[in-house]
């Protein structure tokens, strides 16, 4: 891109002019022409090269070239001066006898000046991409990457790295994104010329830029040490200067400069930022330099991704309690069989908030130069508040909340509301990263809870994954992984939506009375708890009528998924398990909860799946809600575990996906490849 510039030129003087070599300087001649001008020549030296528009018409032994109204001298030089001053043309004017009556003599100086991104995305910052100041989406698209720069560094006294002003040490600057100044002239720049770089007001809330310097020497090895991780990488812009002169440093050179985000896409801000270099000419003493050339690059902050079940595991966490030794004995077996790590929050770190799954949800963020998974800590705050911050926050795992008014969060706030597809394609439209899944109220209620506004505006805000509501408060919970789950699958679209379906359920017992089964018992054996017939619930109208409702809720996020997805009914396994109506505190709202542990808040692990185990009536000594589970599962190529939560989880309203959460590998596609 040529940049163009007027300039002014006085006859019978000698101006001394910076040109950038790339750009354009535009000599209206008629302007600058003595009066009763009638005629031009211009001569220069070779490195300079000029043309004249309107191009005048060749006309023989016709010199010099007439002077018209319009005449304009189109001044341009092709590389970089080794001194100042070092290149020069002049501009004659004539009168009409052809006399001369004036002069103007221009000394100029070229220099070459880019300010450079990695605008094409191959972790590399090339020289002056033509793209480097616009972004766009897709596979040829353009634009750099910045990161928010929410790690930490330090692991005591830790805080994101992102709200220090300071570099406490050289490893974070992987984290954040090289913008390189190269200049190549003169050993410098003229008298009063000099570079500055700025950013609006609005684009310093979300990023900051820090340069590379060599510090000065000391003696003392505490200010050595000190001079290294701080003065090195002195912060030259942020919301408190937004504008800021940086160093010539002559010849051919490149000085390094270290961009970091400092917030996350969100309703306000879509994620662009743009920063600015300019080349300021002087006036006079008192008055104030103009630029007389810019350059920009345009950032694009990485989102906030999500991963799927269909995604490699990495590590699971679970919490120790008082009473769920058996659960992690088994939790155990099955992460080690499976191969992944096991991280255990422990009671002083849990103070006896089990629900792993509803205090936090794992992703990442991704640019072309780093990756590092980031923790989304829910507003909802129980007794696991500080994991995320306290434990996981640290080098190469960032963390990032939103903060709700006590007021407005409920339960619904509780990442066990939070879900991600696998990948779909949607009537033609392809989503690589998958979809996110929430639970809201009802369209039409008045009194309904919903996921707080700042939760979901920053989920709508990441763009990637666009989210789905599913309507989940007729749960007394009011979680989505009470009724649904997805599980990898070896055809098809890679995965199987399951949903919990009483009707199944139904089904299921009934075909049980009718082969001579209807005494066989659910809750046989367990401590404290009642057996029921399968004929006793077969019998009981009301839990019949409840469960109606509860199918009726079910299918109607069923269309959605369905509808949303892309997907057809060959996608989706339905789960046999029944719900019960409980009454809520006011007194006029019934919710629904797994009347026995419910099968479809599993953990999945690779092929390897961790499911309540039902407790359901027996045939023959074996479950037959396992067997039933085993026989759908099995046919995709996945393994059942059945773990007793029944007392520890189940009883409280949860389940082991509740009680555990999953780490995952991140998505081999770029989200900058996204079409959009």
């Amino acid at each position: 891109m040529v940049h163009s510039r007027t300039l002014r030129v006085d006859y019978d003087k000698t101006t001394s002019v910076l040109c950038v070599v790339g750009s354009e300087l535009n000599v209206n001649l008629n302007r600058s022409a003595p009066p009763n001008s009638k005629f031009f020549s211009v001569k220069c030296t070779p490195n300079v090269q000029y043309s004249i528009s309107p191009k005048p018409r060749e006309t023989l032994n016709l010199s010099p070239t007439p002077l018209n109204g319009k005449s304009v001298l189109l001044i341009s030089m092709s590389s970089a001066s080794q001194n100042e001053n070092d290149s020069k043309l002049s501009i004659r004017y004539y009168g009409v006898n052809k006399e001369m009556l004036g002069k103007a003599i221009l000394h100029l100086t070229a220099v070459e000046i880019s300010l450079d991104v990695d605008a094409d995305r191959d972790g590399v910052v090339e020289k002056n991409n033509p793209n480097k100041g616009s972004w766009k989406w897709g596979p040829k698209g353009h634009g750099a990457i910045v990161l928010v720069n929410c790690d930490s560094e330090r692991t005591y006294w830790k805080q994101p790295d992102s709200e220090e002003d300071f570099i406490s040490k050289v490893s974070d600057l992987k984290d954040m994104s090289v913008m390189v100044l190269r200049t190549k002239g003169p050993a410098q720049l003229p008298e009063g010329y000099k570079l500055t770089m700025h950013i609006s007001q609005g684009d310093a809330e979300s990023v900051r830029v820090f340069q590379s310097k060599s510090s000065e020497v000391s003696n003392n090895p505490l200010n050595k040490l000190f001079d290294y991780f701080v003065k090195d990488y002195p912060l030259v812009l942020s919301s408190e200067v937004l504008s800021q002169e940086v160093p010539y440093l002559g010849g051919v050179a490149e000085m390094n400069f270290y961009v970091e985000g400092l917030r996350f896409p969100d309703k306000d801000f879509d994620g662009l930022v743009s920063i600015n270099l300019s080349l300021l000419e002087p006036i006079s003493a008192g008055v104030p330099e103009t630029p007389i050339f810019t350059d920009k690059v345009v950032f694009k902050v990485a989102p906030w991704i999500m991963t799927p079940n269909t995604l490699q595991p990495v590590e699971v966490f679970v919490c120790s309690t008082s009473d769920n030794y058996q659960f992690l004995k088994v939790m155990r077996n099955l992460v080690a069989k499976s191969g992944y790590k096991l991280k255990i929050c422990h009671k002083y770190q849990n103070r006896g908030d089990r629900w792993m799954q509803d205090e936090l949800e794992f992703g990442y963020i991704d640019s072309p130069h780093q990756q590092f998974p980031v923790v989304l800590d829910s507003p909802r705050d129980g007794n696991l508040q500080d994991f995320p911050y306290d434990e996981l926050l640290g080098p190469d795992f960032g963390y990032v909340t939103r903060v709700a008014k006590r007021k407005d969060v409920s339960s619904l706030d509780s990442f066990g509301n939070l879900e991600v597809s696998p990948p779909v394609t949607v009537n033609g439209k392809n989503y690589p990263l998958g979809r996110i899944i929430i639970g809201v109220a009802f369209p039409t209620a008045t009194k309904g809870r919903n996921m707080t506004k700042v939760v979901q505006d920053f989920l709508w805000a990441q763009k990637v994954q666009e989210p789905i509501a599913l309507f989940s408060d007729w749960l007394y919970v009011g979680h989505i992984d009470e009724f649904m789950t997805f599980v990898p699958a070896p055809d098809r679209k890679g995965f199987r939506l399951l949903l919990a379906s009483p009707d199944a359920s139904y089904k299921l017992f009934r075909g049980l009375q009718k082969d001579g089964h209807g005494q066989a018992k659910l809750f046989e054996g367990l401590k404290d708890e009642e057996p029921i017939t399968v004929d006793e619930i077969l019998e009981d109208s009301s839990l019949q009528d409840e469960n109606n409702y509860v199918q009726s809720c079910i299918d109607w996020n069923r269309d959605v998924l369905k509808k949303e997805l892309g997907l057809d009914d060959e996608d989706i396994i339905d789960l046999p398990i029944l719900f019960k109506l409980l009454v809520e505190d006011e007194g006029d709202a019934y919710r629904a909860v797994a009347y026995y542990p419910d099968m479809v808040n599993m953990i999945v692990l690779g092929k390897n799946l961790g499911i309540p185990k039902p407790f359901g009536p027996k045939v023959n000594g074996r479950c037959v809600l396992e067997a039933e589970m085993c026989s759908l599962m099995e046919g995709l190529g996945l393994n059942c575990t059945f773990i007793d939560d029944f007392a520890t989880y189940h009883k409280l309203l949860g389940e082991v996906h509740c009680g555990s959460n999953v780490r995952r590998e991140p998505f081999q596609f770029k989200w900058w490849n996204l079409e959009m």
